[in-house]
Formats: structure tokens, C-alpha cells, sequence
């Protein structure tokens, strides 16, 4: 019967494979994490609605109000927005001339919920309060929501804002709904404003 050779294994050699495949490892999750940053770290909610009220009225937010649509209104907002916009009715808060709108609008294919102060016929806060995209979360950041401060409609078309606003690489759709939003706020506000007696537009 022949011998059988058992090698031996170097001294070292066992935690110098594990350490490897340790490495391996690490490597991977690295490679995993920087394929994907966006996805994981775009998405998610940044102020509730009623935090973002808080902070619009200074304290406690007013009582909510009802801007009901009628054909018009719901034909201007879709010229705003460039697609139908199907609600009858949009809560608002008011207090004097000031009030806070939270509306949401598609970016590429998900929904972003914006809230937006108006004052003055200006917007005078504009805030992403939930990003549901995988990319594009950088329009929450002051750096792009300080263009909009001051920002009125246009005199001559109540679908365009009277100011450029700059767009942001890789996030032309996000920026876009912004825009859309912002508009169609100060939309809001200005017949949110009229007297009562204004027919179809407020009840």
C-alpha cells in the first residue's frame, strides 16, 4: 500500500488567503456601492408637509383651504404643466398674502412633492419635501432653490416665470418639474387671492 504525502501548508499561508478573500470582499462592496450612490442615496423624504408649514407661517400653520377648479383653471394649469391636471380641487394655507402650496409633480417617472411659499405675487421659499427619482436629488439644494426667491410670472404669460432659472447636469427633468411647480403656485396664489364672489374659482 503506497504512502500518501500530505503537504504542509506554509506557515502563514491560511491567513494570508483569508485576508485575500477578506480584500476580495471589501473590493466588491466598494465596486456595488459606487455603481449605485445615486439610487441609494437620492431618494427619500427631507421635511414633512407639516414641518414645511411650520416653518412657511413661522409657528402654527393656518387653517387649510380649498381652491376648487373649474374648466378654466384646470385647462390654464394644464398649459402650465403640459399634461391634464386631474384634481378638482387644491388645499392651500393662507395667512394675508402669504400663502404655502404642496403639490407634486413627475420628474422622469416618479413623482416629486414640492412645497412652495408664495408672497406678494413672489415665490418666496420653494422646498423638494420628498425625492422619489434615483437621480436629479441635487434640485433640493439651496444652491438651485435660491433662483427661484423673488421669482414672479411673467407679465405678458402666466405660463413662464419673468427669470432664468439654471438647469443642473444630469437632472433636466427634476429642474424641470420644479419649474413647473413654481409656476403653477404662483398660478395658484394669484386666484387663490380673488374675492370670493370670483365665480368657479374659489368656494
Amino acid at each position: 500500500m503506497g504512502m500518501v504525502k500530505v503537504r504542509a501548508t506554509p506557515k502563514g499561508a491560511w491567513w494570508r488567503r483569508a485576508g485575500n478573500r477578506a480584500s476580495g470582499g471589501a473590493l466588491l462592496l466598494a465596486v456595488v456601492l459606487a455603481l449605485c450612490p445615486a439610487a441609494a442615496m437620492a431618494k427619500g423624504v427631507y421635511l414633512s408637509r407639516e414641518e414645511f408649514l411650520t416653518q412657511a407661517f413661522g409657528g402654527t400653520a393656518p387653517t387649510p383651504q380649498i381652491l376648487w377648479l373649474s374648466a378654466p383653471l384646470k385647462d390654464a394649469a394644464a398649459g402650465i404643466l403640459g399634461h391634464p391636471f386631474a384634481q378638482m380641487r387644491v388645499r392651500y394655507w393662507r395667512h394675508g398674502d402669504r400663502t404655502a402650496w404642496v403639490l407634486d409633480e413627475i420628474g422622469k417617472t416618479h413623482p416629486i412633492t414640492i412645497g412652495v411659499v408664495v408672497e406678494r405675487g413672489a415665490v418666496a421659499v420653494i422646498r423638494v419635501l420628498e425625492f422619489r427619482e434615483s437621480r436629479g436629488e441635487e434640485v433640493r439644494l439651496p444652491f438651485f432653490t435660491d433662483q427661484f426667491v423673488g421669482a414672479g410670472l411673467h407679465a405678458g404669460d402666466e405660463r413662464a416665470l419673468d427669470r432664468g432659472i439654471d438647469g443642473i447636469t444630469g437632472a433636466t427633468l427634476s429642474v424641470r418639474a420644479m419649474q413647473r411647480v413654481a409656476r403653477l403656485a404662483l398660478f395658484f396664489h394669484t386666484r387663490a387671492l380673488r374675492p370670493i364672489s370670483a365665480p368657479g374659482d374659489v368656494e
